[in-house]
């Protein structure tokens, strides 16, 4: 089977930063895309950053010139750096990859447990 482990939540003040990271491991042939979404209270889930196996990069219009997501094909792992957090960024974030397990298999999201991240103002 194939697991996402997520690290580096927490509490920070409004202005600060924190750096989500998540590894897959387990059954893995190939992995395509990797992404972070995130769910306040009360809403749905949302993408907040995603990037291909090549490298391209697809941001949320919120987040974008705050947040960077960065991947390592070798290692199975795909981080979020997080600056100038404001109230609104608080939710617990989600990691997401879509894994093949073997040639012959169709693709499968996987998802990370979640990290609460809250923002203090």
């Amino acid at each position: 089977q194939v697991q996402l482990v997520e690290s580096g939540g927490g509490l920070v003040q409004a202005g600060g930063s924190l750096r989500l990271a998540c590894t897959a491991s387990g059954s893995i042939f190939s992995i395509n895309a990797m992404g972070w979404y995130r769910q306040a209270p009360g809403k749905q889930r949302e993408l907040v950053a995603s990037v291909t196996s090549g490298g391209r990069k697809n941001y949320a219009d919120v987040v974008k010139g705050r947040f960077t997501i960065s991947r390592d094909n070798a290692k199975n792992t795909v981080d979020l750096q997080m600056n100038s957090l404001k109230p609104e960024d608080t939710a617990v974030y989600y990691c997401n990859a879509a894994i093949r397990s073997s040639w012959y298999l169709s693709e499968i999201d996987y998802w990370g447990q979640g990290t609460q991240v809250t923002v203090s103002s």
